[in-house]
């Protein structure tokens, strides 16, 4: 029924948390992941607006512990026999969310119900309050 499921993480706890119902679908046929983080291009504006030699190579050390994290959890899935690949993309959360599910032809999207950032969220709306609008796919929230 959920062949392929899109794994939409930030790494918080609830999304530690949605990974455990990715798991636990291995049982009801789910064959593959795709784990995707989305490396939030609004955040780089500060490091362009404060240049200091401290911030020099920010956006590259966010992608490459962004990569480690992604393939630490990809390995998980595959030890428990899902295939897993790893999506690092750079944007708009909730619009890259929805763009791979498009590219990756995903039948379930699993997403934790709070990201890292509760304030953000509370002033601008929730990435996975969005994707629940518009995604075309059936979305699983896991609550905190």
């Amino acid at each position: 029924m959920f062949r392929k499921i899109l794994y939409p993480t930030d790494f918080s706890d609830v999304s530690y948390k949605a990974l455990d119902y990715v798991k636990q679908l291995r049982d009801a046929g789910t064959e593959e992941v795709v784990v995707l983080h989305v490396i939030d291009t609004r955040d780089f504006s500060l490091p362009e607006m404060f240049p200091t030699k401290e911030l020099s190579g920010w956006e590259e050390k966010v992608e490459s512990w962004a990569t480690e994290e992604a393939n630490k959890v990809a390995k998980t899935l595959s030890d428990i026999g899902l295939r897993a690949s790893v999506r690092i993309e750079k944007g708009i959360p909730f619009t890259e969310i929805l763009r791979v599910e498009n590219e990756e032809d995903i039948s379930l999207i699993v997403i934790g119900s709070h990201g890292k950032s509760n304030v953000e969220e509370m002033l601008l709306g929730s990435v996975s309050e969005k994707v629940i609008r518009k995604a075309k796919s059936p979305v699983f929230v896991v609550k905190r």
